[in-house]
């Protein structure tokens, strides 16, 4: 069996050299990382972490919770994760809570007896179990996407700017009924969408209506319940905002059933942009979030956390970014090289709600 002996002969370096080499414990010179490398790969030697883990305490593996399959934004957010951990030569261990409180706190403990270094967890709505197994272990931990308190090392985007600048938007549009369609009540990102959504009515002087917000859990079934609700009432909205992506599948399907077209008959705005939000017709104006970016930021955080444990807990905000296209009822733009085409007439229900 090859040694790390036999790789620093044939590499002309010493033993501890190949160790700094293989542990990223000591920066060494370009030239001799890449001779150690070539020997590795030559010689065909497989490092024992096994062993290394055995001294050092630290198996480099990080344990990842979010509900990656029942969310496809933590999808992108796991990309994240996996691009920086790879990056700092951490493996990844992967679990899904579901959002479910219970099986939270299952899954970070099986994460913590597999010997990972930290964990990074996108909590539920009723964390407090999870979050007290992780405290009384002493557990590194990042919370991602959603915040905690202030008392942990958390990372997540901008929601109530967001959420205010949609709503605006469709303001400014004409719009005066403006519904949302909110997500998971006791997520701290719910509570700030919804605080942003007040914030924007405010801004443009318009009432907040109860009628107009509704609830859809985050899920695209609750959803599509949700708009079907908001459209039923007395008085409907001409404009409709979800507040993540799963949702605007949701209310998307409630509107087709209901023989609603975007934006002629109501204008769409969304929380969360998603690679296929481009290819809806029309095209869906959105807030996107930077959800590898999250990911990477997360990672880092935890790296941090690692190596000074004693250091003050850190809040991670991340902007997003408006997208700007034609469901919310703009014109299409014009391609590069020809002039823009007339704006549209407005839809009727817009005329019927604009501002005297």
């Amino acid at each position: 069996m090859t040694t790390m002996t036999d790789v620093a002969r044939r590499a002309g370096v010493s033993v501890a050299t190949v160790s700094h080499v293989l542990n990223g414990t000591r920066p060494v010179r370009p030239a001799t990382r890449a001779a150690v490398l070539g020997a590795i790969d030559e010689l065909g030697y497989t490092h024992n972490t096994l062993a290394r883990s055995l001294v050092t305490s630290r198996t480099r593996s990080i344990g990842l919770a979010v509900s990656a399959i029942s969310n496809p934004y933590f999808t992108e957010i796991l990309q994240g994760v996996e691009a920086g951990a790879l990056a700092a030569g951490y493996s990844l261990l992967i679990a899904d809570p579901h959002d479910d409180p219970r099986h939270e706190r299952t899954v970070v403990q099986l994460l913590h007896e597999r010997r990972v270094d930290g964990v990074i967890v996108a909590p539920s709505a009723e964390p407090a179990e999870m979050v007290e197994y992780l405290a009384r272990r002493a557990v590194p931990a990042v919370f991602l996407d959603r915040l905690v308190g202030d008392a942990h090392d958390q990372v997540c985007a901008e929601n109530t700017g967001p959420v205010r600048q949609l709503v605006e938007h469709l303001a400014d549009l004409g719009h005066t009924r403006i519904g949302l369609v909110a997500g998971l009540p006791g997520l701290s990102t719910t509570t700030e969408r919804v605080e942003g959504y007040r914030d924007g009515l405010g801004a443009r002087g318009l009432p907040f209506v109860p009628a107009l917000l509704a609830g859809g859990n985050s899920e695209a079934a609750g959803a599509q319940a949700a708009t079907r609700q908001l459209l039923a009432s007395a008085k409907p909205p001409t404009a409709l905002i979800t507040a993540n992506n799963a949702m605007t599948i949701g209310a998307l399907r409630a509107l087709r059933e209901l023989g609603r077209a975007v934006p002629h008959d109501i204008a769409l705005a969304c929380f969360d942009d998603f690679s296929w939000a481009e290819l809806f017709t029309p095209r869906l104006t959105a807030i996107a979030q930077p959800s590898k970016d999250i990911g990477a930021a997360a990672v880092r955080l935890l790296l941090e956390r690692l190596a000074e444990p004693d250091r003050p807990p850190r809040t991670l905000r991340l902007p997003c970014t408006f997208v700007h296209r034609t469901s919310c009822g703009c014109p299409e733009p014009a391609p590069a090289g020809r002039p823009a085409a007339p704006q549209a007439a407005r839809p009727a229900a817009q005329e019927r709600n604009r501002t005297p």
